[in-house]
């Protein structure tokens, strides 16, 4: 047994001065005053004191595309983060986590492998219905679906057809269904042929393919009343049909993504594949709705997407947006990242820690992260808001180099974290390997 004090430590009640006693990996409680035992305390004195990051929307292709990244190097670059805890996408491995005998190869390829706790979402692909019941029985946290191809042909998209199959066993074990949202329709005249030309990319996925697909992932949330969850939500133009759908009491979730706050499509020049993703980054003003969506609770959490690629497939080399891989490397940088943008824009500490470990939690239902409360896992990082730094090559820990925060200043330094109650990572050194396991 230990604790550890603090002028301010981040609580669902606020912030506050006081000490967090750790047992066995447990929190056994958040005091506001020396317990007066004879037990060790760590005074951190004025650093921060919050909850580890939750992210539950985490590609990392092991096994079968470990080349794109792979366990240990992105689990690495989470703990670095500040991320204890991520739910894995069912792409895009090989074989993709689409069936229970796929489950069980993902589950066998991280088990002694992760640095951070990890959790599985299965997936829903055309066909797959029978397959849900015994992935639900085996322990995966929800599902995934595409309403667009998703980039890897072995995860094809479904149709409302599909998606009526499965959402009535959904809403019977309340598990969710997590969508990505874009319906494929004709976008006109697209400008120029340039296929290097950002402008051309974010005109052929307009911000109506993301608002048809809500549409339509709302009308069935209302008709099975099976929890939906909308991924990465982009196009701001949604916002008031999610609003409505929250009114009725629906069973709606939103995310955004990191990205698509702090970058802004007017900034993004030619050739910088780095930046593609899908749906695209939008312009600044969309990003601004989308961040005051978050301060009002219209969308729930923020999640990093990450999703890394080869160079050779992100077209580095020939700035290819047309048939660069679709999807952003991020996953070291998700705190400072959204704490940069929240500081410019007066946003508390209590908010991050909201927007990032408390409420992500509840869509995999880990019902013991993301929270400084007794009771909970003693999943802690000790963070200094005020410190910043600059995104060097060398500091990556991703498998590939490749991310648009490179050479971006951030704001906050991940400088302790604590998993199950051990310190792990502390000043850039990883002071024990492979603590994760398997939600």
């Amino acid at each position: 047994m230990f604790a550890l004090k603090s002028d301010h430590i981040i609580t669902p009640k606020g912030k506050q001065p006081g000490i967090i006693i750790i047992d066995r990996g447990k929190i056994v409680d958040v005091l506001d005053s020396d317990p007066g035992e004879s037990i060790p305390v760590v005074d951190l004195r004025d650093k921060i004191l919050m909850p580890g990051v939750v992210d539950p929307h985490v590609h990392i292709n092991e096994p079968g595309r470990t080349e794109w990244e792979g366990f240990d190097t992105a689990t690495r670059a989470a703990v670095a983060g500040g991320v204890t805890s991520l739910v894995e996408m069912p792409l895009n491995s090989s074989p993709v986590t689409t069936s229970f005998d796929s489950y069980h190869v993902k589950i066998a390829a991280a088990n002694k492998r992760i640095h951070c706790h990890c959790g599985f979402w299965g997936g829903v692909v055309p066909g797959n219905e029978k397959e849900i019941h015994p992935m639900i029985t085996a322990g995966v946290r929800g599902f995934k679906a595409f309403l667009v191809h998703s980039g890897i042909d072995e995860f094809p998209a479904v149709n409302e057809e599909d998606l009526r199959k499965v959402m009535p066993i959904l809403a019977a074990h309340q598990l969710p269904l997590l969508v990505h949202c874009e319906l494929e329709s004709p976008v006109g005249q697209l400008p120029g042929g340039n296929k290097t030309s950002y402008e051309r990319y974010l005109a052929s996925r307009p911000a109506y393919w993301e608002d048809n697909a809500i549409s339509l992932i709302i009308k069935l949330c209302g008709e099975f009343r099976c929890p939906v969850h909308i991924v990465h939500l982009s196009s701001a133009n949604s916002l008031a049909q999610i609003r409505k759908a929250k009114d009725q009491g629906l069973p709606l979730t939103v995310e955004t993504t990191q990205h698509y706050l702090y970058f802004a499509a007017e900034n993004i020049k030619e050739g910088e594949t780095q930046f593609k993703c899908a749906p695209p980054i939008r312009s600044r003003e969309n990003n601004k709705r989308l961040l005051e969506a978050l301060r009002t609770g219209l969308i729930d959490f923020v999640a990093t997407d990450h999703s890394p690629a080869l160079p050779s497939l992100k077209q580095i080399d020939t700035g290819d947006f047309e048939v660069a891989w679709g999807g952003i490397a991020s996953l070291q940088f998700s705190l400072p990242a959204l704490w940069t943008v929240m500081k410019k824009n007066g946003e508390s500490l209590e908010n991050l820690a909201k927007w990032l470990c408390e409420k992500p939690s509840l869509l995999p239902a880990l019902e013991n992260k993301g929270r400084l409360v007794k009771g909970a896992d003693a999943d802690i990082l000790v963070f200094d808001p005020a410190g910043s730094f600059e995104v060097k090559e060398e500091m990556i820990l991703h498998r590939h180099k490749i991310t648009p925060y490179l050479g971006e200043k951030l704001d906050g330094l991940v400088e302790q974290v604590y998993l199950a109650g051990e310190k792990i990572y502390e000043q850039g050194n990883f002071l024990h390997l492979n603590r994760g396991t398997i939600l």
